[in-house]
């Protein structure tokens, strides 16, 4: 008589096989996400403080300030911002500082920023 064996599945070879693609596929994933995620959030940090420094300039030229002026969030935020920047996607404090000065997040302006993107 023969046996006629009609097994169906997968071999250990085959199921490691598909297992060591999926392993040198996330391999090469990962570290390009999590330069992509760093690099957004550099952009995201690098507009907003350029958002401020706008709506700074403006609400000192419709304001009549002089270089050198306190400028704070709340002098911004409705009428030449739709709204501050809070601290997403990075915990941090955007300081809009004086009027003539470059705004900052976590002591840093956008040009540091770009140039050492540490921190983020």
């Amino acid at each position: 008589m023969n046996r006629i064996r009609k097994t169906k599945g997968f071999t250990l070879v085959e199921i490691m096989i598909v297992v060591l693609i999926i392993g040198i596929l996330m391999a090469i994933a990962v570290p390009n996400f999590i330069k992509a995620r760093s690099n957004s959030r550099l952009q995201t940090v690098v507009a907003n403080l350029k958002q401020i420094d706008s709506a700074k300039e403006q609400w000192a030229m419709e304001t009549g300030q002089v270089s050198g002026a306190a400028c704070v969030s709340a002098d911004l935020s409705p009428q030449y911002m739709k709204s501050y920047p809070l601290n997403s996607p990075v915990t941090g404090v955007y300081t809009p500082n004086a009027i003539g000065t470059n705004p900052i997040f976590i002591a840093k302006d956008a040009d540091q920023w770009k140039a050492d993107p540490t921190g983020l």
